[in-house]
C-alpha cells in the first residue's frame, strides 16, 4: 500500500472517531480549549512556570508535572505546531515524515508503527502522536512518561485547540495565542480579499483512486471560506463515508468541477495525469488550465501551515475568475 493509501486510511478512521466542534464556516479560536493549574503564594519553581498543568487530549485529560525539555514528536502535524510555538528547542526526536521546519531533528521513528522501546531511547518527558495503533499510549504510560494524543482535525476550530493544548503543555501558553491569531487573522484577510466564488464548483482529490473530502470534513472547511460548492457533498450526504467518500470517474466527469484541486501531487498526479485520465480530458477544470497540483504535505495537514493552504485555494480562484 502506498503512503498516500495509508494516510487516507488513517483520515477516514480519525474522522470517524473524531469529535470535533466549531461551525462550517469557523476561523476564530475558541477559548475553551485548557485547563490550567492555579498556584499558591510559596509555589515552587515548576508553579511558577505555569505547571502542573491538565490539557484535554484524545486520550482524556493529562497532567504535565514540570515544563518538559526531551519532547517526541510522532506527529508531523504536532512537530509543525510545537516549533511554530518556540517549542523546538524542546524537540529531542521527530518521526519519519515530520519533514518540517527544516532543522527538526528527524529520525527513523514511525508515528504509523512505533516502536516504544526506541521512543523511550530518547528518554522523553512529554510525547506527542497522532495516532494509537493499540497499546502506545498505555505503554508510554506505564513507563510513566506523558503522552497526548491529538489526530486529524475535524474543523478549524480543532487546529487552535491542538495549538492552544501544546502551548500549555510545553510552557509556551502565550506563543500559541499569538500562532492562533495570526492564522485566524490571516485566514480572515486571505478570504475576504478572495473573488467571488458564488456557483463555482470543485474537486479535491487525496489520491488518485478518487477519493476526496466533502465539506464536513477540516479540508471543506477551508474551502468553505471562499464559498466554493463541494461536487463530493452528495456523495456522503447520510455521512456514511465519514466525509471522505470514493467517487467514480463517471461522478467526477458528470458534475464537471471548475476547479481541480490535487492533493496528491508527491505521489506522482498532475494537471498532465489528470487529462490524460480516459474522458477527463473534456472536463472544464481541465480544458481551462484550472487543474491545480497543491502541495501534498501543506494540503495534508491541519497545523499553522493551513494559511499557505488557503492561500493556494485563494490564488485558483483568482485564475479562475480572470478568465472570465
Amino acid at each position: 500500500m502506498k503512503r498516500s493509501s495509508v494516510l487516507l486510511a488513517l483520515l477516514i478512521v480519525l474522522a470517524a472517531c473524531g469529535t470535533g466542534e466549531g461551525g462550517a464556516g469557523s476561523s476564530a479560536p475558541d477559548d475553551d480549549t485548557i485547563t490550567t493549574t492555579t498556584f499558591a503564594p510559596n509555589a515552587t519553581e515548576a508553579e511558577l512556570a505555569g505547571f502542573p498543568v491538565a490539557i484535554e487530549a484524545d486520550n482524556g485529560e493529562v497532567t504535565i508535572e514540570e515544563k518538559p525539555e526531551s519532547i517526541v514528536s510522532l506527529s508531523s502535524t504536532a512537530t509543525e505546531m510545537l516549533f511554530a510555538i518556540d517549542a523546538g528547542s524542546q524537540v529531542v526526536a521527530v518521526d519519519d515524515q515530520s519533514n518540517y521546519p527544516v532543522g527538526a531533528p528527524v529520525t527513523d521513528l514511525s508515528g504509523f508503527t512505533p516502536n516504544v522501546e526506541a521512543i523511550l531511547s530518547y528518554e522523553p518527558d512529554l510525547v506527542v502522536i497522532g495516532y494509537d495503533p493499540g497499546e502506545l499510549v498505555a505503554s508510554l504510560e506505564a513507563a510513566n512518561v506523558p503522552v497526548v494524543n491529538y489526530s486529524a482535525a475535524i474543523t478549524i476550530d480543532d487546529v487552535y485547540r491542538q495549538i492552544e493544548a501544546l502551548g500549555a503543555a510545553t510552557g509556551h501558553p502565550d506563543q500559541a495565542g499569538v500562532v492562533n491569531e495570526s492564522i485566524a487573522n490571516d485566514l480572515a484577510n486571505i478570504s475576504d480579499e478572495a473573488p467571488d466564488a458564488e456557483g463555482v464548483t470543485y474537486y479535491h482529490e487525496l489520491e488518485n483512486t478518487l477519493y476526496t473530502a466533502t465539506s464536513a470534513t477540516f479540508f471543506g472547511q477551508i474551502y468553505g471560506l471562499f464559498g466554493l460548492e463541494n461536487i463530493a457533498d452528495a456523495a456522503d450526504e447520510d455521512g456514511s463515508a465519514f466525509g471522505y467518500p470514493q467517487l467514480s470517474s463517471e461522478y467526477v466527469v458528470s458534475a464537471d468541477p471548475d476547479i481541480i484541486f490535487l492533493a496528491d501531487t508527491l505521489y506522482g498526479e498532475s494537471a498532465e495525469t489528470v487529462a490524460a485520465r480516459p474522458g477527463w480530458d473534456v472536463l472544464s477544470a481541465v480544458q481551462s488550465g484550472n487543474v491545480v497540483e497543491l502541495d501534498s504535505d501543506i494540503a495534508s495537514r491541519w497545523g499553522p501551515r493551513i494559511v499557505e493552504f488557503a492561500q493556494a485555494v485563494s490564488d485558483a480562484l483568482a485564475a479562475y475568475s480572470s478568465q472570465g
